[in-house]
Parts: C-alpha cells; sequence; structure tokens
C-alpha cells in the first residue's frame, strides 16, 4: 500500500504547492494546506469537526480542529496566491473564455453570497477569482467592476477573450465600463428590456425583434441598437421552457453577434463549479463559518481542491476508463464527481490504478 501520509516534509503535494507559492508561505503552512485540502477530498465537506478527523497526522482530532481553526482566524492567505496557481495550471494563457455568476445560501439569519468569475475550461469553469459579498441578493456595478479590474491586473486584459453572463449583470455603467475596455461580452438580457433601434427610430421592447422566429430558430439582428444608452447587438431565438411556456433567449454582444449563442452556451459550465463546490462534492454550505474573511479563505482552499479532482476526472476519462454516457446523453457522473471519488479512495486506502503520482496534477510542469 501507497504511503498516503503527510508527515514528511518531502512529500509531493508539499513540494508541488512550494512550488507555486515561491516562498510567499513558510513551510508550516504549506503543509497545513496540504493537510487540509487532502482532508476535505476524503471527508467531502468543509464541516471542520470532520475534515479535523480527516487530517493525515498522529495529533488527536481536537489539536487539528484547533489548528484549522487558527489559520481561519490569524493567517494572511490572500485570493491572489490561488488565482495565480489556478491560472497557472491552465494549458493556455490567452483567449479565455471568462464566466461571471454569483451563488448564495442561508445559515441561520445569515446570507452567504459569493460573486465568482470562472474560466471555461473543458465542459466546467476553473474558480479563478471571487468576492464575498456582506449582503443577499444582486451584486452591484461596482463589485462587478473591480472584480474584473483586479483579473486584469493579476492577468492582462489580452488574456480575455469574452466575457459570458447572466440575466443578472446588466446595467448602464456595467456595459460602459465593458465597452471602454473593449472587453467582448454576450450577457443574456430580460425579454422586456426597452432598446432604442435607429432602424424604428423609437423605444421597443427587445423581444419584438425576435418575435417572429419559429421555436428553436436562432437570429442575430444585424442592425446597433441601444440598451441602457450604450451601443450594442443584440442576438436571439424563442424557445419553449420546462414548464410550457414560450420565452426569449436575448443576447447582448459588443460586437460579432453571429457569435453569441456559441459562445453563450459556455456559460452553464459555471453551474457545475457550484454543484461540484456544494452538493456533488465539497458540500461547502455545510459551513457553520459566517465571517466573511474566514469564509474567503475557505473558498480559496477548496478552489485548490475542485481543481485537483477535475484535473484528475478529466485524465482517468481521456486515458484510462471513459465515463459512461447514459441513454438521455448525460454523462453518468460529472468529470469532477469521477476525479474525486478516484482521489478520495486513494487518499483512504492508498489503493490506485495510475502509474502517474496524483499530486503531480496540480504541478505546473
Amino acid at each position: 500500500m501507497n504511503n498516503t501520509s503527510l508527515e514528511s516534509k518531502d512529500t509531493s503535494l508539499i513540494s508541488v504547492l512550494q512550488g507555486h507559492f515561491k516562498g510567499e508561505l513558510n513551510l508550516a503552512r504549506v503543509k497545513l494546506i496540504c493537510l487540509f485540502v487532502t482532508a476535505l477530498c476524503k471527508t467531502k465537506t468543509i464541516n471542520y469537526d470532520r475534515l479535523a478527523s480527516g487530517f493525515d497526522i498522529k495529533a488527536d482530532k481536537n489539536s487539528s480542529y484547533r489548528r484549522i481553526q487558527r489559520f481561519m482566524k490569524e493567517f494572511d492567505f490572500p485570493m491572489k496566491t490561488v488565482s495565480v496557481l489556478i491560472f497557472n495550471l491552465l494549458p493556455f494563457k490567452d483567449d479565455l473564455v471568462l464566466v461571471l455568476d454569483r451563488t448564495n445560501w442561508r445559515f441561520g439569519s445569515k446570507d452567504i453570497n459569493i460573486l465568482m468569475l470562472g474560466v471555461s475550461y473543458k465542459n466546467v469553469a476553473f474558480p479563478i477569482m471571487f468576492k464575498m459579498l456582506d449582503k443577499r441578493g444582486n451584486s452591484d456595478t461596482e463589485e462587478r467592476i473591480d472584480l474584473i479590474k483586479k483579473y486584469i491586473q493579476c492577468f492582462g486584459k489580452e488574456s480575455i477573450n469574452c466575457l459570458l453572463a447572466d440575466r443578472e449583470f446588466v446595467g448602464s455603467k456595467w456595459l460602459e465600463f465593458l465597452n471602454n475596455e473593449n472587453i467582448r461580452y454576450y450577457i443574456r438580457i430580460r425579454n422586456n428590456f426597452k432598446i432604442y433601434s435607429y432602424q424604428k427610430q423609437g423605444e421597443i421592447k427587445a423581444f419584438w425583434l425576435f418575435n417572429n422566429l419559429k421555436v428553436g430558430a436562432f437570429y442575430h439582428y444585424p442592425k446597433i441598437v441601444e440598451l441602457h444608452g450604450q451601443r450594442c447587438y443584440l442576438s436571439g431565438s424563442k424557445t419553449i421552457d420546462r414548464d410550457g411556456t414560450m420565452e426569449f433567449l436575448i443576447i447582448v454582444s459588443f460586437n460579432k453577434p453571429e457569435q453569441a449563442m456559441v459562445y453563450y452556451k459556455q456559460r452553464w459550465q459555471i453551474e457545475s463549479l457550484f454543484r461540484g463546490l456544494k452538493s456533488s462534492g465539497f458540500n461547502i454550505e455545510d459551513t457553520h463559518v459566517t465571517d466573511l474573511k474566514r469564509l474567503e479563505k475557505l473558498f480559496s482552499l477548496t478552489m485548490i481542491a475542485f481543481v485537483w479532482c477535475y484535473k484528475i476526472g478529466d485524465y482517468l476519462d481521456k486515458n484510462i476508463k471513459k465515463i459512461i454516457i447514459k441513454k438521455h446523453g448525460r454523462r453518468a457522473v460529472s468529470v469532477f464527481k469521477y476525479g474525486l471519488d478516484y482521489l478520495s479512495k486513494f487518499l483512504l486506502t492508498g489503493f490506485k490504478s495510475l502509474e502517474n503520482n496524483l499530486f503531480c496534477f496540480l504541478s505546473c510542469t
């Protein structure tokens, strides 16, 4: 049986993460991060008590529990550190499709609200940056702009192909910012949004441009229109929702409206990320932590674990055993879950069928 203990200072995972952090964190901190991430993959929950039970060290559970608490309370662990780690794991560093979305849950009377920016990668969004929102409900324009600016500061505007977002992410100043920065975007808008049509010389509701479409047909309106005072293009289709009600999928874009649907289809990938962080993976909603600074650290560590599991699952699916495709055309298990289950079994039992060192999937080399 392979030794999966992290007692030794020269274990593979410690070595890999030290390579990423390049002296930013001392060995004790890196070791604790390794213990935390491996325990998270074993227990599949961010509940401190169960995580402490999963620490692969001789110290008792109470000691491990206190170490987690001290880390979350006292240690400065900037989100940028993890963002750079994940960015470096991407096989390409330009032409990236960014996806912006928000997830939330409630613990007692406290709303946990997270604005997430991900990178589209092989049918999922890798988490790259986020902002904890100290409120319930939608993000505001300044919060979105701040997140995009932080991304640009770290990785450069030239790395962005386009930005995708759902109906929550609209507004005059927001679109103005994206236009001024020359950031391409494909953002869904509500059917009843009013636009100014230069052709009709007046305001109309956006869905009127697509009212004559057959269900399932897609059309990009060739004329420039004005939405919230910003010039843009609109593309759309007529669909039937799950309740059998007719609705429209209307996408506003900076340019290249004919590519709107091709790109926008990738927006759902961030939903796969959220499922992995929540019910189908790490059950982050189990946390009793409500302090935003501590939650940020907890979320950052979970991001590392998510990317690790996805990369393992992707390798298994491509090179070892394909995930079964069911009759409805969907996978029997997600790529992330495939990797998580495999890694969890290895960490718990030492058994693995791969010759590869599983820790190398977090390495850039």
